[in-house]
């Protein structure tokens, strides 16, 4: 009876091992994930900005009681350059705001990922092997990672 008892032990133990890797592992592609998920945003956010900047060098440069039409919730309305160079400025400066704020969260996003690395002695295979090779063989290294076939005349 006490050796069924050690038994189940044992096969619990490493089934409890196992279970803390994944949990690190789910935990760090949560992480990684949530920060492409920021740096999407970002992106999204950052080709807007530069939307806005070259509507509002457009229409600086246009008679202020022109007609413009603009987009709001999907619907295309009818206004004057006065009317809409205000807002379409105050969206550009509050983009500039909120792009601010996603870069804070990326950067403390990557160093709770290195943290969390760092703590879990988390290794990626590629990235050691990358870092090996690239200082040894750097012209041989571009050449097989672009995929460019050499040929040779007879």
């Amino acid at each position: 009876m006490a050796t069924d008892g050690s038994k189940k032990t044992a096969k619990t133990a490493p089934k409890h091992a196992n279970k803390s890797n994944e949990e690190v592992i789910q935990g760090f592609q949560r992480l990684r994930t949530e920060q492409r998920q920021l740096a999407s945003k970002l992106s999204e956010l950052e080709m807007d900005l530069n939307e806005h900047k070259l509507v509002i060098e457009t229409l600086q440069n246009v008679d202020a009681d022109r007609k413009c039409f603009r987009m709001v919730g999907g619907v295309l309305v009818e206004r004057t350059v006065k009317e809409v160079l205000p807002a379409l400025t105050s969206n550009k400066d509050q983009m500039t705001k909120v792009i601010e704020v996603l870069n804070n969260q990326i950067t403390t996003k990557g160093q709770e990922i290195n943290d969390f690395k760092e703590k879990n002695n988390i290794r990626i295979r590629n990235q050691n092997e990358l870092q090996s090779a690239a200082p040894d063989n750097e012209g041989e290294n571009k050449v097989t990672n672009q995929g460019v076939l050499v040929g040779t005349k007879p």
